[in-house]
């Protein structure tokens, strides 16, 4: 079981069945979700700040997120962390892409962020968990 998980969509409904199927799964102690790139850097962002000088104890080993949102789209949020300030920091996080495009130059593109584990399709299901328990 990982101890936490962030998923970050735009869309609600998303969100609320991201953090459901992965509590029935048992797959995380704590489910955290940010509704677009900037926030869930923000959340990084504020991890490293209130731990200045310090390991982090506690972040995000798994970040499921979906690329076409406001603010800050996916591919923003990937480019961002993937500077050498988040990488150092939040080394063992990993990203599952979470997306509901088809658009296989986008698949192609994700495999291209050492940080990306996956690219899948919406919606978030029991089985892609069960699966992703058995990987990671």
């Amino acid at each position: 079981m990982l101890d936490l998980i962030l998923c970050v969509d735009d869309d609600p409904i998303t969100l609320m069945l991201c953090k459901m199927v992965i509590a029935k799964s048992s797959f995380a102690s704590e489910i955290i979700t940010a509704q677009n790139g900037e926030e869930a850097l923000n959340y990084f962002d504020d991890l490293k700040l209130n731990n200045l000088g310090a390991e982090i104890k506690k972040y995000p080993s798994l970040v499921f997120l979906d690329l076409n949102m406001p603010v800050m789209d996916g591919w923003e949020f990937l480019d961002h962390f993937s500077k050498e300030e988040y990488t150092s920091a939040f080394k063992n996080t990993k990203v599952i892409v979470l997306s509901s495009t088809i658009d296989p130059n986008d698949i192609e593109k994700s495999k291209t962020y050492p940080m990306v584990l996956d690219f899948l399709s919406k919606p978030i299901t029991k089985e892609i968990v069960e699966n992703l328990k058995e990987r990671l």
